[in-house]
């Protein structure tokens, strides 16, 4: 959403820290349940205040669907022009997919579930958004197939078993325990791919390039 006219980085730091406790408070309570004047009291401000951040409700709600779904596709879009095979890109799109999850776990529960109660225009945007992802998951799956990596069968079905076994772990995921992203991929990817019927040798080598494509990228 464009910064209002007049408004500098403190504004735009203070606007971020509203939705940050937005989302916590949508995540405990629910978005329905979760009234105008609990935010104020949530984030210490009062109506008038909230409202120079935030012109509505719904905008948090569309600001929490953005800091999930805006990541994600930016780095689908990424890795659809890196040169790597279709196993490197997959195992990529999965850490940074998981990194998305146990950094905004809050965020990521009211994407899950607070996104009905979006307006039908918004909704609808956010569905095409959601959609575009999956066509590029689908995308990478179907040029593995074709690059002989996995077994020939319906990509789309693949991509909806890909996402699930991801989309989930933040019902149970706890920041800072030993299953990280970087484990949770690789056992997620290895999974995956090895029931898809990719050879346990590709498994192996798509890993090994995911990692130093991680490590450099790391380094930067």
């Amino acid at each position: 959403m464009p910064r209002p006219p007049g408004h500098g980085p403190e504004f735009d730091s203070r606007r971020e820290q509203i939705i940050d406790q937005a989302a916590a408070l949508f995540a405990t309570r629910g978005y329905a349940a979760t009234g105008t004047a609990d935010l104020c009291r949530e984030v210490g401000l009062g109506k008038g205040a909230f409202y120079h951040y935030i012109d509505s409700k719904e905008t948090l709600l569309v600001e929490i669907q953005n800091r999930v779904l805006g990541p994600l596709l930016e780095e689908a879009e990424r890795l659809a022009l890196l040169d790597q095979p279709a196993l490197v890109r997959l195992r990529l799109l999965s850490q940074h997919l998981l990194d998305v999850i146990f950094s905004r776990l809050e965020h990521i529960w009211v994407y899950e579930h607070d996104y009905r109660h979006l307006s039908k225009e918004n909704r609808q945007r956010v569905l095409e958004q959601r959609h575009q992802f999956e066509r590029q998951v689908t995308a990478f799956l179907q040029d593995a197939i074709t690059s002989g990596q996995i077994e020939d069968a319906d990509a789309r079905l693949l991509m909806l078993q890909f996402l699930n076994m991801h989309n989930h772990t933040y019902q149970w995921a706890r920041p800072g325990s030993e299953l990280d992203p970087d484990t949770l991929s690789a056992t997620y990817f290895a999974t995956l791919m090895g029931g898809f019927g990719a050879k346990p040798t590709a498994i192996r080598r798509a890993e090994s390039a995911a990692r130093q494509v991680l490590v450099s990228e790391r380094i930067a």
